[in-house]
């Protein structure tokens, strides 16, 4: 496969000029996908055990508390889910940490791997939405686009905002002993807004820019595999294509594709998280507008 792609002929700037449909690129290390999938299940479980909570005087909450055992179980559930979930995005911090200022992989915080936000993001969302009124051409994309950036950021401090309210909550005797009374009733609403907004941000804009969006419906399984093709690399993200190519750094992310089996299973487990999301939506928005 190599060798088929160092004797095409290439553009001025190194590309190659043909595409190769059928190669396989690492996006993601199976690390990544590891911790994409405990935060995943972590949140769609505390989704599904903690509006129930949240809308308990709702027939739909009383029922889907059942499935749980009741609100207590429900509440048992959601207080483990939420323990993990704060283990995971705390281990992933110290890890980036570590990496950065112990390793050094100062790439980590700034340049075209990275995912702090960069004077790049603010022009290529200006030209995105030049293009959406075919006003302009689309952006070139590097490895991580500005949406994705805005979702990474959004899930820390949701998660943070959500763990220490809901930590305070948990503990609220040792809570006491440092918080005025009136922090618990902050506490309580700040948990709970906050949730809602992360189940309404997660199930409609990132279920639709990850999988729903025009090009990737009905689901993009990058998040399961790990891997693109060659194609679909340099289509979607062309800055980060053309900057491995002059790295010489293409060859190196070449991976087997996907078994048909581990397709077939991320489609499964994919599914059912959709289902599940746009299902608590529907129930959340029914609560509210009764």
């Amino acid at each position: 496969m190599t060798a088929m792609l160092a004797d095409r002929p290439a553009h001025e700037d190194g590309r190659p000029s043909a595409i190769d449909a059928t190669r396989h690129l690492r996006r993601f290390d199976l690390k990544t996908r590891i911790l994409h999938g405990v935060i995943m299940v972590t949140f769609l479980g505390l989704a599904a055990t903690g509006m129930p909570l949240l809308f308990s005087d709702a027939p739909w909450g009383r029922w889907l508390a059942r499935v749980f055992g009741g609100f207590q179980g429900a509440g048992l559930v959601h207080r483990f889910l939420g323990a993990v979930l704060l283990a995971a995005v705390v281990w992933h911090v110290g890890e980036v940490l570590w990496r950065a200022f112990v390793r050094g992989e100062k790439g980590l915080l700034w340049g075209p791997t990275s995912m702090v936000p960069q004077p790049k993001d603010f022009v290529d969302f200006y030209q995105q939405m030049r293009w959406f009124f075919h006003l302009g051409s689309q952006p070139r994309f590097e490895q991580f686009t500005y949406w994705e950036k805005f979702d990474y950021w959004a899930v820390l401090w949701g998660t943070a905002l959500m763990g220490a309210a809901g930590l305070v909550l948990w503990f609220p005797q040792a809570a006491s002993r440092i918080l005025p009374g009136w922090m618990f009733n902050v506490a309580l609403f700040v948990h709970g807004a906050e949730a809602t907004l992360a189940i309404g941000f997660i199930f409609v804009v990132h279920f639709f820019n990850g999988h729903l969006r025009p090009g990737k419906f009905p689901m993009d399984l990058v998040w399961f595999t790990g891997s693109v093709t060659d194609h679909e690399l340099r289509e979607e993200r062309a800055a980060q294509y053309d900057r491995l190519v002059r790295a010489g750094d293409l060859d190196r992310l070449a991976v087997p594709p996907p078994t048909g089996s581990l397709v077939r299973r991320g489609y499964v487990l994919g599914t059912a998280g959709l289902t599940l999301g746009v299902g608590l939506i529907l129930l959340i928005l029914y609560a509210v507008l009764r």
